[in-house]
């Protein structure tokens, strides 16, 4: 019986994740079918039988239901649980458990592509939903010497914040206004753009977040955004001399660790990366 994995979210015409994890399942030659699976909020609730069915294997989940998936999920593993958010769903019999993948593929993303140790450094973090916790946690865990964010939503932020603080990191939030951030930005070592501005097929397509003005030439910029490949906060980066790093390693290695979970088969990175890039 073919079996089916599908992408929660919306909107989702930005997404490269069904032709990347069709091309593993390909390469072993496995009968799964990767699906989109765009949900509108009032269509949410209907997921839970549809997770739950035989032929489905799983799924992934992306802005905005990464926390809000949190109550149909029976066993939620321990990562996932500490930070909050969920991105990889596999149904066993009927019962779903819930994975976060975000986490360990930022990290990974931001080592071995980005040529960057967190230990002792200092980060702005934009934004402070599901991605946020992820990158936040795993910086923490990393050892940063502090980490300030930034959300237009600023309990959203403040919640995030004491959650850093209860791992032993330094973590604030920046006012409102232009005049925290820009200190802020000035002393960092990495920013993180960890919300859709600039995104494309979003409302938010051709914008950047952040002016290149308010960039400091030491930083690294990780625009955890990967479509387009070269957002314009990277773009903005580039052009005060930054060195930058864009979403598309972590969406591979993020999405690499979801089909461990899924087929219990080691990943074939090199064929999704290839994947992710053709589709791009």
């Amino acid at each position: 019986m073919t079996k089916y994995v599908g992408l929660i979210g919306y909107p989702l015409g930005h997404s490269i994740s069904p032709p990347m994890q069709q091309a593993a399942f390909d390469h072993y030659k496995l009968d799964l079918r990767y699906e989109v699976w765009e949900t509108k909020p009032n269509e949410f609730d209907a997921l839970n039988d549809k997770l739950r069915r035989p032929s489905t294997l799983g799924a992934n989940v992306t802005v905005p239901y990464k926390e809000t998936i949190l109550p149909l999920i029976d066993m939620l593993d321990d990562l996932a649980r500490q930070i909050g958010a969920v991105n990889t769903v596999v149904n066993t019999g009927g019962k779903l458990s819930g994975h976060n993948t975000d986490a360990a593929g930022f990290l990974r993303a931001l080592r071995q592509e980005g040529g960057f140790e967190p230990k002792g450094k200092r980060v702005v973090m934009l934004g402070a939903g599901g991605v946020a916790k992820a990158a936040g946690f795993v910086l923490a865990r990393a050892g940063v010497k502090s980490i300030a964010i930034a959300d237009v939503v600023t309990e959203r932020a403040q919640g995030l914040s004491a959650s850093l603080k209860s791992l032993g990191v330094e973590a604030l939030v920046l006012a409102s206004g232009k005049e925290s951030l820009k200190a802020a930005l000035a002393d960092c070592d990495l920013i993180v753009n960890c919300t859709p501005v600039g995104m494309k097929h979003s409302p938010t397509e051709g914008q950047s977040p952040l002016e290149a003005n308010l960039i400091p030439k030491k930083a690294l910029v990780y625009d955890v955004v990967y479509n387009p490949i070269e957002t314009p906060l990277l773009l903005a980066a580039k052009s005060v001399g930054a060195r930058t790093l864009g979403g598309l390693a972590m969406l591979v290695y993020q999405g690499a660790a979801a089909f461990e979970l899924w087929t219990g088969r080691k990943a074939p990175i090199d064929i999704m990366f290839e994947a992710a890039k053709g589709a791009l």
